[in-house]
């Protein structure tokens, strides 16, 4: 047998500096808030070679090679990640082209996603026109196809033509509008932006598919992108054998069942039911229901155990090379394979690189401590993708690895480790062997990652350990193969589909449970280091007196409180949510939201998109939800952030018959409504009772909110127009005739004030400003809006009045306190990062 080597003393005390510079290297790149110029960049590469020469040629003295290397690394990571940056930065959408009408010709280069109100793909630029006249543009786009519905553009209303069928690998002509990279920026949220650049996709945009508009043309159906037109071969077969439904079943659940199969075939997560993925995140599987690193490394323990068993029936194969070798080299080929059909995704590469730098390790006989084989890891992912530091995933995978390492649970029953075996031992005893160790793992790592997860999600699942117990061996063992053999066989598809079936069927009453989740408002970076820590304490095989020393590093971030106003003070928070509103206000000890923002389509709505994520951050109960009226980019989110908020009570203009009184009946808005939190006062000033009998517009029952703490006060208007700001400045003035000048800056006067109708032509007018006279001004509308809101005219009107106006495609998520009341904090600002769209 062959010995394995270890790594050499001189080798460790290089290698690791060398590998904790380039990791720390691309870490401070990535908190730059612009780019530097290119050949910053290219000085720091050119640094870098200088001082590892130095290094190579013994120049520098034996005790300073550590801090060279280390310097060296650091210095080359950050000069090729801007470098990098700075090329893809290079080829950016031209603003002077955005919302123009453009003919492009390419290709579709991935497998479309259909959705109830669009379809999705990303689109390869060969050719692009404007007006006949040849431009550059991206070479990769992100277009929709909103089809056989009413679009509004500039105020009027267009049919739109239906997709067609749009197979990955065609080529096709179509017009289109393209606007730069830009996505809600929210405190705790989503990066979308981030994702859109670590996708390659430097613009997004819809199809014009009018009737006014030329036919999108179907060129010719070309050889290339052959994985992702088998991809959607298979998903559509799924759909065709799984979503209809058999005589006395519910048609959306066979679509579901549908749904959940495709993802974990093709890798399409998007065809599982936003109700599942509830389900599978309160119950802690969600990691199992997409490909992800755990169904590739599971992938590649199965193939590689497979592959050995067959090595080993032929005694030729094993004396031209070592069963174990020709083991690990098939599973790792053949959990390429999985990863490149399943779609190729950022978690799968993740876990691809990783599992080729631990089986050439084995293969070339090095036995490397664990901390330098989880370094090294680390490196080569992040050397091929530096933005994979940002991710959640990247954490939750390569810390899960760690503390499998330091735990002793996986130093030394790596999958390369696990591909042995024994020759005596039957391969069913190795499986049922290597199940209950896999159930001890997840017992290890679901204890130590509850303070990183509550700190990336403000979530934990408390059932998780459970469902994981059922469903790992359950989706990894039965559900996975059945559904993968379907792709030879169709029939086994409803194999997967019953077995999917009965593992829902004990899912859902587990998050169905009150305590099926801990909610904590998500710590500072501190406090969830030592809350890690102390779940690692907690885990690794030490003396009990040590390990129980890890419980008390566990209470920061579990009993972490977020901020409050203090009392007769009060905050907003204007999240970044798109054409729509919502207004999260904070007293001491009690929270309204105002409006809950728009739904997206049947799938997407600002509730579970932003405001319920938000609020889980924050650890906030809401006491109050105020709909101001039954529009849709007003109450879009509401089922969401009712279903998360089951005590807050709803206060709307909405009718009797509204769907909403269904979830949650609610009291009607009415003028001279008042209530008072933490000596802060809220009142509502519109709409007036009889309002409701002759209003024929639901802008016009929008609810008005007043809020004041006798220092500062804010204006809530929602969607009121010119008509209903006569109203109120007439009443105002009424007042001031019955009791004094003072009450009518009681009642409309202001200092910060939700514009109203994002901006819109037909509100802000001049007597309302005049009346109101607020100093600070907040508009919340979607980047690029149909509606063309905040409208000139408007934000001329404010600006006239010195008032300072914070638009939410400008300034993100704006916030604001009463006891600061000069300033707004944008997060656009606070979180800048280069790869942030940034308007002038």
């Amino acid at each position: 047998m062959q010995a394995r080597r270890i790594l050499p003393e001189g080798a460790a005390l290089l290698l690791l500096p060398a590998l904790t510079g380039w990791l720390g290297g691309v870490a401070v790149q990535l908190q730059q808030r612009e780019l530097d110029a290119w050949p910053v960049y290219m000085a720091f590469v050119l640094l870098a070679l200088l001082l590892l020469g130095l290094v190579a040629t013994q120049f520098i003295a034996f005790r300073w090679r550590a801090v060279g290397v280390l310097m060296a690394l650091g210095l080359l990571a950050f000069g090729t990640t801007g470098l990098r940056a700075s090329v893809f930065q290079s080829q950016a959408l031209a603003a002077e082209l955005e919302g123009r009408d453009l003919t492009l010709t390419g290709l579709i280069a991935a497998m479309p996603q259909r959705s109830d109100s669009a379809l999705r793909f990303r689109f390869k630029v060969e050719e692009a026109q404007l007006d006949g006249k040849r431009v550059k543009l991206p070479p990769l786009v992100y277009l929709g196809w909103y089809g056989g519905a009413w679009r509004s553009e500039g105020g009027q209303a267009e049919l739109q033509r239906a997709p067609a069928q749009v197979q990955a690998g065609e080529r096709w002509k179509m017009n289109v509008r393209l606007k730069a990279p830009h996505g809600g920026l929210n405190p705790h949220g989503f990066d979308f932006e981030l994702w859109l650049w670590e996708q390659g996709l430097q613009a997004t945009g819809y199809v014009r598919a009018g009737q006014k508009d030329p036919v999108p043309e179907r060129l010719a159906a070309t050889g290339q992108y052959p994985v992702e037109q088998l991809r959607q071969h298979v998903r559509d077969a799924i759909f065709n054998r799984l979503a209809t439904p058999e005589p006395g079943q519910d048609p959306r659940a066979a679509v579901r069942l549908a749904g959940i199969v495709a993802a974990l075939v093709v890798g399409d997560q998007q065809a599982i039911d936003r109700a599942d993925w509830d389900v599978f995140r309160a119950t802690g599987i969600a990691h199992l229901m997409s490909i992800s690193g755990l169904h590739v490394t599971m992938f590649a323990w199965l193939a590689t155990l497979l592959v050995g068993w067959l090595w080993r029936r032929s005694s030729g194969l094993c004396l031209a090379w070592p069963a174990p070798h020709a083991a690990l080299t098939g599973g790792l080929l053949l959990a390429i394979a999985y990863a490149v059909f399943s779609g190729w995704g950022l978690p799968s590469q993740r876990t691809v690189w990783m599992l080729a730098t631990v089986t050439l390790l084995r293969l070339s006989a090095r036995q490397w401590p664990w901390p330098m084989v989880w370094l090294l890891v680390c490196a080569v992912v992040v050397a091929l993708d530096p933005w994979a530091l940002l991710q959640p995933g990247f954490w939750l995978s390569f810390v899960a690895v760690g503390i499998l390492f330091a735990s002793n649970s996986g130093a030394n029953n790596t999958y390369a480790e696990r591909a042995k075996g024994d020759k005596g031992t039957k391969l069913s005893e190795r499986m049922v062997s290597q199940i209950v160790r896999m159930l001890r793992e997840q017992w290890v790592i679901t204890l130590a990652l509850v303070p990183l997860t509550l700190l990336l999600f403000g979530q934990v699942s408390v059932v998780g350990l459970a469902a994981n117990a059922l469903a790992i061996p359950w989706v990894t063992l039965l559900v996975t193969p059945l559904a993968m053999l379907g792709v030879l066989w169709a029939p086994v598809w409803d194999l997967a589909a019953l077995a999917i079936a009965a593992m829902s069927a004990v899912l859902t009453p587990l998050a169905a449970l009150p305590f099926a989740t801990l909610s904590t408002a998500q710590a500072p970076l501190w406090a969830a280091l030592a809350g890690l820590l102390g779940g690692l304490l907690l885990v690794m095989r030490l003396p009990g007196s040590l390990r129980l020393a890890g419980l008390p590093l566990l209470l920061p971030v579990l009993l972490w409180q977020a901020p409050r106003p203090a009392p007769g003070e009060f905050a907003l928070l204007a999240p970044d949510i798109g054409q729509g509103n919502a207004v999260l206000v904070q007293t001491a000890s009690h929270a309204l939201l105002y409006d809950a923002g728009p739904r997206f389509s049947r799938e997407s709505d600002a509730g579970h998109r932003v405001l319920v994520p938000l609020l889980r951050a924050l650890d906030v109960r809401l006491d109050t939800l105020v709909l101001s009226h039954r529009d849709i980019d007003h109450i879009g989110g509401a089922p969401a952030v009712l279903a998360m908020q089951p005590a807050a009570e709803l206060i709307s203009s909405i009718e009797d018959s509204h769907e909403l009184q269904l979830i949650r009946p609610a009291r009607r808005c009415e003028a001279g409504q008042r209530w008072r939190w933490d000596e802060v006062d809220f009142e509502v000033l519109h709409p007036q009772p009889q309002d409701y009998e002759v209003a024929t517009r639901s802008n016009a029952l929008s609810c008005v909110l007043r809020i004041s703490n006798g220092r500062q006060t804010v204006l809530l208007a929602g969607d009121i127009e010119q008509p209903q700001e006569r109203k109120l400045v007439n009443a105002a003035k009424a007042l001031e005739q019955e009791r004094g000048a003072t009450q009518t800056a009681a009642q409309l006067k202001a200092d910060v004030l939700l514009v109203p109708h994002h901006g819109s032509k037909t509100s802000s007018s001049d007597i309302f400003l005049d009346a109101v006279a607020p100093t600070l001004a907040l508009v919340q509308a979607g980047y690029r809006n149909r509606y063309a809101h905040p409208a000139p005219p408007v934000l001329a009107r404010y600006e006239q009045r010195n008032i300072q106006v914070f638009d939410s495609p400008r300034c993100g998520a704006a916030a604001w306190r009463s006891d600061q009341a000069a300033q707004v904090t944008c997060q656009r600002d606070k979180a800048q990062r280069y790869w942030h769209h940034r308007l002038p």
